[in-house]
């Protein structure tokens, strides 16, 4: 038994200096490869920077122009990889790791179903010409600024300074709504007047009021008026403007605005703005022929 445990002995001591032979043997090319990697890693970067600068002299939006960069940098420190493995010598792993590489791409495939399409979404909103930095967009029930689009989400910035995380997924398959494609924007207001106002008058009253308040109205014309209901307590009245703004938030600015200035000139003129009341109205005498009905009621008879 003891002969047997000094045999194990003397081939596990026999192994570990067969080890440490490897490692010393391997150890400059490890050594090496820590540097090559090294310098691979500075290299994309590098190559990262040099693209943006190259894809700034073209006209395509900046979220693809990250895209690219990114794919060539990326590039290269796959290169930078097989250069290492060479260097190390485990060709043999990488053919092997390249023969399972399909069977193992389809799990994870099925595994990221969520983040590919993501990613797949990225690319498309990196591509087209109407979705890009700085557009004023309502998708998915958010509103806001576009400052980033990766291969994950969309960034908006809105009128909070609150960011929202949107996955592009959601924005490809959603309607959306850019207030940025177009120069202006129009502010729409509703409001209404008591049923004794001279309509002419107001409508009159609240075009003059628009034109004077906002510089992007330069005539009566551009102002659109209509009377649209005849509601309980009021005659309702909208009208429409434009101004030169592609942002949800001046719209409603240049609302509030407006609001200000109709309510200050209504005030100045008399003009009357109801709000819901119910007005009872009894005949003549009524109240008072209830009093001598029940009076009556209440007295004894004589006969």
């Amino acid at each position: 038994m003891k002969d047997k445990l000094l045999e194990a002995w003397s081939k596990m001591l026999s192994k570990l200096d067969h080890w440490f032979d490897s490692i010393i043997l391997a150890l400059p090319n490890f050594i090496i490869a820590i540097i090559v990697f090294t310098f691979v890693l500075f290299l994309s970067k590098q190559i990262n920077k040099l693209v943006l600068k190259l894809l700034d002299r073209s006209s395509m939006q900046r979220s693809m122009k990250n895209l690219i960069s990114k794919l060539v940098s990326a590039i290269v420190i796959i290169v930078g990889l097989f250069i290492v493995l060479g260097i190390l010598n485990l060709d043999k792993a990488l053919n092997t790791v390249l023969a399972g590489a399909g069977v193992l791409g389809l799990a994870v495939g099925l595994a990221l179903q969520g983040a590919l399409a993501n990613f797949y979404s990225g690319v498309v909103l990196s591509y087209i010409h109407f979705f890009k930095y700085g557009d004023w967009i309502e998708s998915n029930g958010y509103e806001g600024e576009i400052t980033n689009i990766d291969l994950r989400s969309v960034t908006l910035k809105q009128s909070d300074n609150n960011l929202v995380y949107i996955p592009n997924k959601m924005v490809v398959d959603s309607p959306i709504k850019n207030y940025s494609t177009t120069a202006q924007s129009r502010v729409i207001l509703t409001c209404g007047v008591h049923y004794d106002s001279d309509l002419k008058f107001v409508r009159d009253l609240v075009v003059k009021t628009i034109v004077e308040r906002f510089d992007a109205v330069t005539s009566k014309q551009e102002v659109l008026f209509m009377y649209n209901e005849f509601a309980d307590s009021s005659i309702n009245f909208e009208t429409r403007f434009w101004i030169k703004s592609t942002s949800a938030l001046e719209v409603a600015k240049a609302k509030s605005e407006a609001i200000i200035a109709i309510k200050a000139e209504f005030d100045a003129n008399d003009i009357n703005i109801p709000f819901p009341i119910r007005t009872l109205d009894f005949p003549e005498g009524f109240l008072g022929g209830n009093t001598q009905n029940e009076v009556s009621a209440q007295r004894p008879s004589n006969e």
